[in-house]
This record gives structure tokens, sequence and C-alpha cells, in this order.
């Protein structure tokens, strides 16, 4: 997101309080996709609050992220029948072939991963999430050929 665009969020909310934080961080992630470093100090400028401030709220709140996305947004199930199944196997397999933690994206910008509580296909557990389409009853092997294969569609 650019200056002007952070300005345009800001501009909708003239002489806004501390109330509208919230609200602000959100739509500047909507438009940018994460909170910026450079968003942090305009929207702490314009609401009179100390980037620390706006920081810790926006950490706070699991829904915001200060990293882009990959292309591919991978998400993994850690909800009860998914840990039963071995989501946690899933995990592991996926940061070592991605080489990145969650909440991280990879250099090249193709895939970043995300921890969730329930994905809610517990029938189909363990599954992954990778834009929006569900991966059912997943392995460590078959992880690991999903990924070689949104790879190999970039290649």
């Amino acid at each position: 997101m650019n200056e002007t665009a952070i300005e345009g969020v800001l501009e909708r909310y003239g002489g806004a309080g501390r109330d509208s934080l919230i609200p602000i961080l959100q739509e500047v992630q909507e438009s940018q996709g994460f909170i910026s470093r450079e968003a942090v100090v305009k929207i702490g400028m314009h609401l009179g609050l100390p980037p620390s401030k706006i920081y810790g709220v926006a950490t706070f709140y699991n829904q915001f992220r200060f990293e882009a996305r990959g292309k591919y947004h991978v998400q993994v199930c850690r909800g009860t029948a998914c840990h039963v199944k071995g989501s946690a196997a899933l995990f592991d397999a996926i940061k070592r072939e991605l080489k990145i933690e969650d909440g991280q994206t990879t250099r090249d910008g193709l895939f970043s991963l995300e921890v969730v509580a329930c994905i809610g296909a517990c029938g189909l557990a363990p599954v992954i999430c990778v834009n929006g389409e569900f991966f059912a009853k997943m392995t460590s092997d078959s992880v690991r050929a999903l990924i070689k294969e949104y790879r190999d569609r970039e290649a």
C-alpha cells in the first residue's frame, strides 16, 4: 500500500479517536494485505498515539499480520480432530518443506503459513486449506506432493 492509499483510509476517519483504531487497522490491512511499519507510524500520527500503542493493539488480535501473505496461503488446522489424526506432523512437514514458521512467508513470496484453531471440516481430518481450497486426510507425503504441485505450476 502506498502512502496515498494509507492517507485515503485515514481521511475517512477525520477527527477520529483511539476508538477508531481497530476499524482503521482492518481497512489498512484489507487494502494492503498486512499492516506495514509505515502504516503503523501514520495511524499513530493521525490518532495522536505512539506507534508502540498501535503495534500493541495490532499484536493483541491475531487477525492482524505484519507480513504480506504468499500467493498460496497454507492454513493448517489444529482443531481436536485434526490434532488427534496427526496435524502436528503435517505442520512440521510443511515447515520443513517451505523453511518457514507459522505466520511467515517464503522469501519468493509464493507461500505463507498459518496455524488455525479449527477449519470446521472435522470429518475430513487432518485438513489443510490453500487459498480456500480444502485438502482432506492429508499425510506428510501428500503435503510434500501438494507443495511440489504448486511450485511446478509456477515454474
